[in-house]
């Protein structure tokens, strides 16, 4: 039997993860069960829904890539031939009716699953903060459980208070998220670093960043809370009935001595971006519903020509990605 595209990214993770050491494996895949028992914990359990950024809206489109491209990547997906891409945009929390403008909807997501010709399919994982608010996935089921033990009436300091004053970059990344007007009318940040690896093995850390070509268009909080509680998710497809919507995917090239491996130090704005192409939606999909149940977006589902970084939360997003999966899917 031929593995589905989801059937073949569950391999890729159990491979990976059968290339680390047993104690290791065993540790991640606690920490990655009491991250999702956390978030279910907070939002409730809502069958057929993942564990966070559980609103969203389908679309499809073509990736086209530019010429620079190529010469960062021998990726079948850079080759030069426009791309299929099946995307998701959705709101944070693992709330599935959560309004489109409500603060707690920060940080919104795109995620990107490249079809290539050659089956060498790609998946890209972003969102609109512009780093991350923790380093690991243990600190991220510690600010979770945080969470859980700061509910009204506790005292203060509360345990979330204590957790964003040990980790003071927390509270400044979740500051970085805006609303926007639409979905297609924000920036989105890969603040994980991946490696582009040409034909000759030259090897080439970076991060993505997704703008907009309409640009991008935030709200003010009164404007953004006046909305009605779908606007982003009615607004994308019915704009796609009329026109397309483009995106520019960028690379942002680190520079010797920028970290890798900590998502929640930003690269200087002076470092170099590079155009890897344009991404035009065009559709929505029939049943937005149903396609997302199907869909699974792993930051390691990558052809040869890009690789994984040594930052420990690519690993982390796997395994908690794939316990949500398996829980959606019963």
């Amino acid at each position: 039997m031929t593995p589905t595209p989801i059937r073949r990214t569950l391999l890729g993770a159990a491979l990976l993860l059968a290339a680390i050491p047993a104690a290791s494996a065993q540790d991640a895949s606690s920490t990655a069960e009491q991250t999702i028992a956390a978030m279910t914990k907070i939002f409730g359990d809502h069958p057929g829904k993942r564990s966070n950024h559980a609103k969203g809206v389908v679309v499809e489109g073509s990736f086209t890539p530019s010429k620079d491209a190529k010469t960062l990547s021998k990726a079948g997906v850079f080759s030069g031939a426009a791309v299929p891409v099946t995307v998701r945009f959705s709101d944070a929390t693992g709330l599935p009716q959560i309004p489109d403008g409500a603060p707690e909807a920060n940080p919104h997501g795109l995620s990107i699953k490249f079809k290539p010709a050659d089956g060498s399919e790609m998946d890209v994982v972003t969102n609109s903060l512009k780093f991350f608010p923790v380093a690991t996935g243990e600190e991220f089921r510690d600010l979770l459980v945080a969470i859980t033990k700061s509910g009204p009436g506790t005292a203060k300091p509360t345990p979330v208070e204590q957790f964003m004053a040990a980790h003071p970059n927390a509270p400044k990344a979740l500051a970085t998220a805006k609303t926007p007007s639409s979905f297609g009318r924000q920036v989105y940040n890969g603040v994980n670093a991946f490696i582009l690896v040409d034909a000759a093995g030259k090897r080439t850390p970076f991060r993505y960043r997704i703008v907009p070509v309409a640009g991008e268009e935030l709200l003010s909080a009164d404007d953004a809370k006046a909305k009605g509680p779908n606007y982003l998710v009615e607004e994308m497809p019915a704009h796609l009935a009329k026109a397309p919507v483009a995106f520019r995917i960028e690379a942002q090239i680190a520079q010797p001595g920028d970290t890798t491996k900590d998502a929640t130090v930003a690269w200087p704005e002076d470092r170099r971006f590079v155009d890897l192409g344009t991404l035009t939606l065009t559709k929505a999909v029939p049943d937005s519903q149903t396609a997302e149940k199907a869909l699974l977006f792993m930051p390691n589902n990558l052809p040869d020509g890009v690789e994984v970084s040594d930052d420990p939360l690519i690993d982390a997003r796997v395994q908690a990605y794939a316990i949500s999966f398996g829980r959606r899917s019963q």
